[in-house]
């Protein structure tokens, strides 16, 4: 029915909901039997519109405790799944709810429905087992404490957001695609090995599908669901051509992607992206691969596969993997002297790309430490969706410095960059969050900034408020919004993210702020990299093994 038809029918129902009469014992938690209401609703729309584009979403304040899909038992007494647990295999719920989810991500995605998550609790709620029926059909999943807060509210006004119409006539369409499907075409010379993103294989085999598989491999064509203008795939290939054969100098290789989507006004639409390029033949030259190596996109490619790989791996494997493949990286384009670490030097191409693996080793994303299971999950969730420039931000939060000398500018992600004469501004993308120095914390604790004879001071109080906002205005989800001062609790959201030049061991009282942690510094991850990479017997064997 049109929404006009409707309107007042769907708000009826939304006022007469009432909460749960049945009594609930102070030692048991609320029951819920979340996996039996995402059967039923998929029941309906599997028969109502099936295969037609449709999307259910999902507002939860607590767990499942009761039926198929239950991630906790409804006595107080016994707690909800730990990353501990997890590791020693002492969540015996887990792994059924896991399956159970992904059963009914089988039946979304033949029908072609989105499941989102918006949930809004203080505790878990089960995100890490429905990952999977969110991230195989498209979804979008929100975090918050409570409905009432604007990363909730925000976050659902945002997902019904529609594209202007370039006439005027209508309102435009909503910025969302349903059932899509992308399928690769590559050249005879490489392979596809997989993909990482909110994707399902569609178990397209054939001569270019790469006996090695990367994330979700053995195909060239998946189905990704629900899309939107943010969405990004990351797409792993290997050349299959071997040194014995060397390709001709004129030689060109292509790859081609068809994305097939029907729009939010039900019209279908193909778009056909293609991108060719020329071999490089010679293993001997190096040289020219450098101009080309986009550190950026690699380092959220590498990042995607690391998670990726935490599934079936513990995270100390994968960290050394990518200690590795970074050792590497450096000794075949790095120059140096044997033995003298004092000599290495990395292209311009690459200059960037190791502190973007040193602060990819101290994330969220491979650490536990002060995240639960279900922050985790929405975490890597988010990393497996968001483009390049975003996943970046996750990666390596940007940080901006406010002071009386002049406009803001960037600064390290340092704790040298902590002065109590400014304000920082910080984006984790997850979180905005602006930070005042001791000194400036304490002139507005004085109201300095309600004086006329302060306006410079209210003036620069006000100048990262303006642009934490519009970072938020083009997010979704909406972040969570943070104000706080040096020294306080909310403070450890900056500390937490700054490398750490300065800890309670080596403070020498020039200026920043001691970081209280054993964690090494970006100088020492370097002054390792090097060592490693100028000692012979380590090189020689990462290149035999390259």
């Amino acid at each position: 029915m049109p929404v006009s038809e409707c309107t007042f029918g769907l708000e009826q129902v939304l006022e007469d909901l009432q909460k749960d009469p049945w009594p609930c014992q102070p030692q048991e938690r609320v029951s819920r039997c979340t996996g039996a209401a995402l059967n039923v609703a998929l029941g309906l729309l599997e028969s109502a519109v099936p295969r037609q584009g449709s999307r259910i979403m999902l507002f939860v304040a607590g767990p499942p405790t009761v039926g198929s899909g239950v991630v906790v038992t409804r006595n107080k007494q016994e707690s909800i799944r730990s990353h501990n647990d997890l590791q020693k295999a002492q969540a015996p719920l887990f792994k059924p709810a896991a399956e159970y989810y992904k059963v009914l991500s089988e039946r979304a995605v033949s029908n072609s429905i989105i499941v989102d998550l918006f949930a809004c609790s203080l505790d878990q709620v089960g995100a890490l087992e429905l990952r999977v029926l969110v991230q195989r059909t498209g979804g979008l999943i929100v975090l918050a404490d409570k409905f009432g807060q604007s990363v909730f509210r925000e976050s659902l006004r945002r997902t019904f957001e529609r594209i202007p119409d370039p006439t005027g006539a209508t309102q435009g369409s909503l910025a969302m695609g349903f059932g899509a499907n992308i399928e690769v075409l590559i050249s005879r010379e490489v392979k596809i090995m997989g993909a990482i993103g909110p994707c399902a294989s569609l178990k397209k085999a054939g001569p270019t599908v790469s006996e090695n598989e990367i994330g979700v491999g053995g195909t060239s064509a998946w189905y990704m669901g629900g899309i939107d203008p943010a969405v990004t795939m990351a797409f792993f290939f290997e050349v299959t051509n071997t040194q014995a054969t060397p390709l001709p100098a004129h030689k060109r290789r292509y790859i081609q992607f068809l994305t097939y989507y029907q729009s939010s006004s039900g019209r279908f639409r193909l778009r056909v992206t293609t991108t060719e390029g020329l071999w490089h033949s010679d293993p001997a030259k190096d040289l020219p691969i450098s101009p080309s190596f986009d550190q950026e996109a690699a380092a959220v490619l590498m990042a995607r596969y690391a998670v990726h790989r935490t599934e079936s791996e513990e995270v100390a494997d994968v960290m050394r993997w990518l200690d590795r493949s970074l050792i590497r990286l450096a000794s075949k384009f790095g120059t140096y002297r044997k033995d003298d670490p004092g000599s290495f030097r990395f292209p311009p191409e690459f200059s960037l790309y190791p502190q973007f693996m040193f602060h990819l080793r101290r994330s969220k994303f491979l650490s536990t430490f002060n995240s639960s299971p279900d922050e985790q999950a929405y975490y890597r969730f988010s990393l497996s969706r968001e483009s390049t420039s975003n996943a970046l931000i996750m990666i390596q939060p940007t940080l901006l410095s406010y002071s009386f000398n002049g406009p803001p500018y960037p600064v390290l992600l340092d704790a040298a960059s902590v002065r109590p004469d400014t304000i920082l501004l910080l984006d984790t993308f997850f979180h905005v969050l602006i930070f005042h120095g001791e000194t400036i914390a304490a002139w507005k604790q004085q109201g300095y900034q309600l004086q006329e004879e302060h306006a410079n001071f209210r003036s620069l109080l006000e100048a990262p408020q303006a642009d934490a906002q519009m970072i938020m205005n083009n997010r979704l989800p909406v972040p969570r919004y943070i104000v706080c001062d040096q020294h306080k609790s909310e403070a450890r959201f900056l500390t937490s993210m700054l490398n750490p030049s300065i800890t309670h061991h080596s403070n020498d009282g020039v200026g920043g702020q001691a970081i209280f942690t054993d964690d090494v510094s970006l100088r020492v991850f370097m002054e390792h990299l090097m060592k490693l990479v100028s000692s012979f017997s380590f090189v020689g064997d990462c290149r035999s093994r390259n």
